[in-house]
């Protein structure tokens, strides 16, 4: 069985997706104290927090790299064979995906490559398109710029401010990020390697 880990920083919505889902979650990691880590406690997942305020916390002085370390070895310490970023609010550095290959994944509020970065949704509506949706991509150390696993348009409607077509993205998003995970999972349990993975989702 495909052990999954989930790093968290915020709600937990999209964790409760995954464990509504039944995905075989072994462990969350946080990134600061969050409602998460409570979600997974209230289910039993065991709940680990990295507080990277005691790496440098959110200035010039963060230890990134050293940061990335000791998130890479707590997942490693869990036999985690399978990342889902869920709302994680810190940018990791090379030592997580050279130890996870391919392993990584995460969403993105909109239609990739189309209107990458943090304001994807302002930035949506900013432009005038009429859909724009969510992304299931691997994570790669460019932000926002791995390989996509799984799409769905979600339709920009006339009145929509950021916070009203944002709530339908993620409606989407709860949805199609466990479906996507278990599509990842079925190529794992096939064999996969880095390369296989990437070429079963282009």
């Amino acid at each position: 069985m495909v052990r999954l880990g989930i790093l968290v920083s915020g709600t937990g919505s999209i964790l409760e997706s995954m464990l509504d889902d039944g995905l075989p979650v072994v462990v969350v990691l946080a990134d600061r104290p969050c409602r998460a880590v409570e979600i997974a406690e209230r289910a039993s997942v065991p709940a680990v927090l990295v507080d990277r305020s005691e790496w440098g916390g959110y200035g010039a002085n963060f230890d990134r790299d050293g940061y990335t370390r000791a998130i890479t070895d707590a997942l490693g310490s869990h036999k985690v064979d399978l990342i889902a970023m869920a709302g994680f609010g810190t940018v990791l550095a090379q030592p997580i995906h050279d130890a996870y290959p391919m392993r990584i994944l995460n969403t993105h509020p909109a239609l990739l490559p189309a209107f990458p970065g943090w304001h994807a949704v302002k930035d949506a509506l900013d432009a005038g398109v009429k859909e724009t949706g969510c992304t299931v991509h691997y994570a790669v150390l460019a932000m926002d710029a791995g390989p996509v696993v799984a799409q769905q348009a979600v339709p920009v409607l006339a009145g929509d401010t950021e916070a009203t077509l944002h709530e339908r993205i993620k409606d989407v998003e709860r949805r199609l990020y466990p479906a996507a995970i278990r599509m990842v999972m079925s190529e794992l349990d096939k064999g996969s390697d880095a390369d296989g993975l990437k070429e079963a989702v282009l």
